[in-house]
């Protein structure tokens, strides 16, 4: 190949030759016809790029779009400089400190002197920001020598920037300029302003230059933009209703959970109703995987230190454990983990090769120490149980255990209603934290890879995810207001069987090592019912729902009958309670729908005379008169089938 043909490689692993310094635009424009218009940065050899700059050399690419994180991290990053332009439009002595992209939009920290901005102030800056972003303006950029940056910003006065280049190295700083606004930045940036069609500015804090609380407090305005206005429109959407299913408001208001400070931070009390939700979840996955060849174990909320140097969780996993505990002449830890203690169940017998697959499930409460400002709610805590199980199997047996672990988890949230997405998380061959040896590690990979492919799933690979000791597959689920959220996952293990010497006998009469699959569908009972609460803005199935059946007698007449109708009920495994108060039916059926009780029964004159009920549905109304016999067939049918709700 001549010196000025370079070679791309294209996101679906095709080819293609380019000449020297093409840039990322014209690679856009040659693999399909309106890419280029969509087209918003380039990601080189994983680092993103402006679409403009120049490739000169062989390279992997990914043209990014706003689809694609890298493309809203783009999209973010330029909408952060037309905030600074704009700010810079309305408040000209206002100096800037950083504003980076973040998960959900962008923000910038700036000091506006002695001017307060207020939420008033936001609307007038939102504004601006679309006068400038009309403009449609390219960011252009600009190599700069480190005295003439200092130069540039000591004339504003800007001791914020000057900081920040103090730390630089000369020849690696870069400013970009659009319109009237230049930053000191490494870019990457969408190819002009008009890109961008609508802005909210959703928040304003106060924010200590590099976190110092010795520093000037500057202004920190956060916001979230879109290549269309009707994306903002259904964002904001998503966000008022997330506010109305926040598990913490919810949990609170329907009995879930409490958490108390007496008892501690991040230790969460299940109430009555989240305790029946929970035991709840647990019987269904308990059934499934006992139809599954499953055995259930319990171990010990703490174990000897050792355990954990054995496995490797200590000291890898030291930041996020507690202290050891010392005990006669002995160290002991808060278990941070379950899989030691399954891996000591195996090895206590002599295992054959007939007795695998060797299947151990444990609902097991661990421990971890999580920083007080991350705490929230039951998504993160210190205490939680996890669905942990451990398949111990041979090597032949490895990728039926994965597809049926992969078959297990789908079922389980397909029961919910949840999409799945699903990611295969690799490790990194440029990091040294994992263990074992890398033909162990290809291996795993690749038979994950072919199980992936031989079940038709549609899944990404992400390099970099695996844990320390295998690779793994990761579901991402979403819920019914379109959030992702990683829950299950299924690991393969070839490092804990040379740690903990696991053997089987096989066929030979010789010691083998068995691998082992870590399984977990709901990751944790705490998290996994904060997402389900949000998932069914604690409308849950009637399956689910902690209180099935209300029976509303109108008067005490009614009493009686009702109570009959309550126990038959019982008899049949439903929860129920009878409101017997004092109170107009209106009242009661008020307060049932409030309590999202998913039934309730109306028992007047009427019904006790000819021995029906009439029915209400939460948020439908009322449904009809049936024989309670009838009521109860129906009744018992949705809960067998884990009907879901209709929305």
């Amino acid at each position: 190949m001549s010196d000025n043909k370079i070679t791309i490689t294209l996101p679906d692993g095709s080819t293609r030759d380019y000449s020297s310094g093409t840039s990322g635009i014209q690679i856009a424009e040659s693999i399909s016809s309106g890419l280029a218009r969509v087209a918003l940065s380039i990601t080189v050899n994983g680092e993103v790029w402006d679409l403009e700059r120049p490739i000169t050399s062989n390279a992997t690419i990914a043209i990014n779009t706003w689809d694609s994180e890298d493309g809203k991290y783009t999209f973010w990053h330029s909408s952060a400089h037309l905030l600074a332009e704009a700010v810079q439009e309305l408040y000209p002595e206002a100096k800037f400190g950083i504003g980076p992209p973040i998960e959900n939009g962008f923000y910038y920290d700036i000091d506006f002197g002695d001017k307060q901005i207020t939420q008033d102030d936001l609307q007038k800056i939102e504004m601006k920001f679309l006068e400038v972003a009309r403009n449609k303006n390219s960011f252009e950029r600009k190599e700069i020598s480190k005295a003439d940056a200092l130069d540039f910003y000591k004339s504003k006065g800007n001791e914020y920037k000057v900081d920040l280049i103090d730390g630089l190295e000369d020849g690696d700083i870069t400013f970009y300029s659009q319109g009237n606004f230049t930053d000191l930045c490494r870019g990457p940036h969408i190819p002009n302003t008009g890109v961008v069609k609508a802005i909210k500015l959703t928040n304003l804090a106060g924010a200590y230059w590099r976190g110092d609380v010795n520093s000037k407090q500057l202004t920190r305005i956060y916001g979230i933009s879109f290549p269309k206005q009707k994306m903002l429109d259904e964002h904001l959407h998503r966000v008022e209703e997330a506010k109305r299913r926040d598990h913490r408001k919810l949990g609170k208001e329907l009995g879930i959970y409490l958490i108390d400070s007496m008892v501690g931070s991040g230790l969460p009390l299940w109430l009555p109703n989240g305790t029946v939700l929970r035991r709840t979840l647990e019987s269904f996955l308990r059934d499934e995987q006992i139809k599954r060849g499953y055995k259930e174990v319990i171990t010990p909320h703490i174990g000897n230190l050792e355990l954990y140097k054995t496995s490797g969780h200590y000291p890898y996993y030291q930041d996020s454990q507690y202290d050891p505990i010392q005990v006669d002449d002995e160290e002991y830890m808060l278990k941070p983990m379950n899989c030691p203690h399954h891996h000591r169940v195996y090895s206590s017998d002599l295992r054959s090769y007939r007795d695998l697959p060797y299947r151990l499930a444990e609902f097991g409460t661990v421990y971890r120490y999580e920083q007080s400002g991350e705490l929230s709610g039951l998504s993160r805590v210190r205490g939680f149980t996890q669905d942990d199980a451990h398949i111990y199997c041979t090597h032949d047996q490895l990728k039926d255990e994965i597809k049926n672990t992969i078959d297990l988890t789908q079922f389980v949230f397909n029961t919910f209603g949840m999409p799945v997405d699903i990611r295969l998380s690799f490790r990194d061959d440029n990091d040294d934290k994992y263990g074992g040896n890398m033909e162990y590690w290809e291996r795993a990979q690749s038979e994950i890879k072919e199980v992936a492919d031989e079940m038709g799933l549609d899944y990404t690979i992400a390099p970099g995810e695996a844990s320390f000791y295998g690779p793994k597959i990761d579901f991402i689920i979403r819920d019914a207001i379109g959030r992702k959220w990683q829950l299950g996952t299924v690991q393969v293990d070839y490092v804990m069987p040379e740690r903990f010497d696991l053997t089987y006998v096989g066929s030979d009469n010789e010691k083998h090592r068995p691998v082992i699959i870590h399984r977990a569908p709901f990751g944790s009972m705490e998290r996994f019912t904060s997402i389900l609460i949000e998932h069914f803005a604690g409308d849950f199935p009637v399956w689910l729902s902690p209180e099935q059946v209300r029976v509303l007698p109108i008067s005490d007449d009614q009493n009686e009958y009702a109570q009959q109708c309550a126990q038959e009920l019982r008899d049949s495994g439903i929860r129920v309670h009878v409101d017997e108060r004092s109170e107009q039916i209106g009242g009661k059926i008020r307060d049932a729908e409030t309590s999202k009780t998913p039934y309730m029964l109306i028992i007047g004159a009427k019904e006790l005379e000819a021995g029906t009920v009439s029915v209400r549905r939460h948020k439908k109304g009322d449904i009809g008169t049936f024989k309670f016999s009838d009521f109860l067939s129906h009744l018992n049918t949705e809960i067998a089938e884990k009907q879901l709700p209709e929305n």
